[in-house]
């Protein structure tokens, strides 16, 4: 049971880095790799607020919220000059730098040793330190995060959104600043994936560089390409996919000298038949 549930908390925790992301890639047609570095600096953020503040989570987690909007602005003006491949290229960049920061700010992240002994999350004195509690505590703030990206996009800022996506000249014509929407759905994107980050630093109690790499963005890429891109429930549907398919392989039989390869390989055959033959992933609008 146990086990079920760390599944189930995996798959919220990476539906809300989905679900934000596809805001960007999906609705808007910008192909941003840099979704972990947010992600991580959320889990940064809430972490060192925790451990060497004592501060309660729930505030923690505002804070970052805000350290990541903050960042995500200043990015955000920097990529705005950038389009299509470029703006890929340069969003990887970014990833780059957070990650370097996090592995070299030594008296504030602690390197490479990571940040242990994150106490999990309470409210009026009760804490989540069961893994069921925890479960309910990420779903809720999952739904939240789902409900808010619907409404977003059933907007009339949605609507410019997916006028941008389609033909970003096109809207500006009509007196759009197409900059702005691109600028602030980017920074909300940001600001939800530090909700993850948040909830990921709790859950596992210790933090450390490698959980935010540039593989890691890539990853988060392509569980939304899976699920499909302009759809909500694509993005869902796109964690359980991809939390749910290395599991599923540990239990297929491989030799164990080749077990964790043959998964791996497995995975990336699995990947590119999607790509291949079923380009929108399994419910989405568009191909990337």
């Amino acid at each position: 049971m146990e086990y079920l549930i760390h599944i189930a908390v995996l798959i919220s925790i990476y539906s809300i880095l989905g679900i934000s992301l596809d805001l960007v890639l999906g609705f808007t047609g910008l192909l941003s790799v840099t979704h972990a570095a947010f992600y991580g600096l959320g889990a940064y953020a809430t972490a060192i607020l925790l451990t060497s503040f004592g501060m309660n989570f729930f505030l923690a987690v505002l804070l970052g919220i805000i350290v990541s909007g903050v960042i995500a602005l200043g990015f955000g003006i920097v990529l705005s000059r950038f389009r299509d491949d470029f703006y890929a290229l340069a969003s990887m960049g970014f990833n780059t730098i957070v990650f370097s920061v996090f592995l070299n700010w030594q008296s504030v992240t602690r390197g490479p040793l990571g940040i242990p002994g994150i106490d999990r999350p309470s409210l009026f004195g009760f804490e989540f330190s069961e893994n069921i509690f925890f479960l309910i505590l990420c779903v809720v703030f999952a739904t939240a995060v789902y409900f808010i990206s619907r409404f977003i996009t059933n907007s009339s800022f949605g609507r410019v959104l997916l006028a941008i996506r389609e033909n970003e000249e096109a809207i500006s014509v009509f007196g759009y600043n197409t900059v702005f929407y691109k600028l602030l759905i980017f920074v909300i994107s940001a600001m939800m994936a530090s909700v993850a980050g948040a909830l990921y630093a709790t859950y596992v109690t210790y933090i450390d560089p490698s959980s935010f790499s540039l593989s890691e963005s890539i990853f988060i890429l392509a569980m939304i390409i899976v699920g499909g891109l302009s759809n909500h429930r694509g993005a869902i549907l796109g964690a359980v996919f991809v939390i749910l398919l290395p599991e599923v392989l540990r239990f297929v039989g491989f030799p164990t000298d080749i077990a964790a390869q043959m998964r791996q390989l497995t995975y990336g055959v699995l990947l590119i038949a999607f790509m291949l033959y079923r380009p929108k992933g399994l419910v989405g609008k568009y191909e990337l």
